[in-house]
């Protein structure tokens, strides 16, 4: 039998193929436009193949997101990679837009499945000065990775004649190392029974965390809309509106929110939760503003500052809510929790998206995106109510300290 890696360089490995998930998600933004100007199917069929991605991954969490309480971190994950694996060779050889709605999917369902298990794995096997770095390194994963996946592929688009195929077959190749990567780590969970009756669709939300998790939607929804709308509409924004052609436009664009969400939430781990979640609320609603004033003034460098300016907010708030909810998760929860955070992420990640691609051959391109952004202006003002008035109750409910000044 192999010998086991030791805690901290899985705890380094399985964040890294964490990432990679979410690198494979990122990666067909920029493809799926340059498919759709070869083949010619429509902005609706469009963001139906990018949506139906977090749908599989929805459908996934509901069902699988507690197993890995049950029958251990390391089946679930491999499963997860062999299911990825699939998705990825179905993406190098599709011969139709069915075929990569198919790939699509099934991604999504392998990524879901994914999701919860390594979330809790990488926590799990992180060094005890670590544990607080390791959630926002878990949420760096998922940003970071959609936004360098965009990028690559946007590059690879701009100067490779075959994109498809040099992106497909080197995802292949790492999926095949992490499965070999994760098979030589240890189980950081005991099995315990229940495994089927975890198949059951449901949110597994403990009472003590229910007031912060309801309290948190408003910004989950503006937050996850947010990088949804760059990386499901922005290579026909671009092309249609703004006349700029190429891969590598479409994937700096879909780039920029993500990654600075990924880097923005190493910056905010170092702050209190609550204040993280209110301030990246901010932000996003003043990106969403700057980003809606770009498309109105036809003025390309407003979009671009205004997606780095919501995607720093997306990883302050994204990462402030875990970091609110984490403390009072039991170990045997914590699977079944991320699934639900998750799902609601995901929920506001696809079915807006879907709407929005569906109204644009009714209201046209732009109607669409101005009512889009409008949306997201409105949950994350809501957003900013709420957590407002929770970092009242906090200071309220926190004991003043024995002789100090009232």
């Amino acid at each position: 039998m192999p010998r086991l890696l030791s805690p901290r360089l899985s705890f380094a490995g399985l964040a890294a193929v964490f990432a990679a998930f979410f690198f494979a998600a990122g990666a067909p933004t920029p493809l799926l436009s340059l498919r759709q100007q070869e083949w010619g199917f429509s902005a609706g069929t469009l963001t139906i193949a990018f949506s139906i991605y977090a749908l599989g991954l929805l459908a996934s969490l509901l069902v699988g997101g507690s197993l890995s309480d049950h029958i251990g971190r390391r089946p679930v994950m491999l499963a997860a990679l062999y299911g990825e694996l699939a998705s990825m060779l179905v993406f190098l050889f599709a011969p139709s837009i069915t075929w990569l709605i198919l790939a699509r999917a099934l991604q999504g369902l392998a990524t879901g499945l994914a999701t919860s298990a390594f979330n809790a794995a990488i926590v799990e096997q992180a060094p005890a000065h670590l544990k607080k770095f390791a959630g926002a390194l878990a949420g760096a994963s998922v940003a970071g990775g959609l936004g360098i996946g965009a990028l690559l592929a946007g590059v690879a688009v701009q100067f490779n004649p075959d994109a498809n195929t040099l992106i497909f077959a080197a995802l292949s190749g790492v999926m095949v190392l992490a499965i070999a990567f994760v098979g030589r780590t240890g189980e950081t969970t005991a099995k315990r029974p229940g495994a089927l009756r975890s198949l059951t669709p449901r949110l597994e939300l403990p009472a003590g965390i229910r007031g912060e998790f309801y309290a948190g939607i408003p910004v989950h929804i503006a937050g996850w809309m947010f990088p949804a709308l760059f990386l499901g509409l922005s290579p026909a924004v671009l092309r249609l509106y703004f006349a700029v052609e190429g891969g590598l436009a479409a994937g700096f664009t879909s780039f920029l929110g993500p990654f600075a969400a990924a880097v923005s939430s190493f910056m905010f781990a170092r702050h209190p939760a609550r204040r993280s979640t209110l301030l990246g609320v901010i932000l996003i609603l003043a990106g969403i503003v700057l980003v809606l004033l770009g498309i109105n003034e036809t003025w390309l460098p407003a979009v671009w500052v205004g997606a780095a300016l919501g995607g720093i907010g997306f990883g302050g708030s994204f990462g402030g809510q875990l970091r609110l909810i984490a403390p009072h998760i039991q170990p045997h929860q914590r699977a079944g929790v991320f699934s639900g955070i998750y799902a609601a992420a995901y929920l506001a990640f696809s079915v807006p998206l879907i709407i929005a691609g569906q109204l644009v051959p009714l209201l046209g391109l732009v109607p669409t995106l101005q009512s889009y952004a409008a949306v997201i202006m409105a949950f994350a003002a809501l957003g900013i109510v709420i957590q407002a008035a929770r970092m009242r109750q906090d200071r309220v409910a926190k004991p003043v300290p024995a002789g100090s000044a009232v």
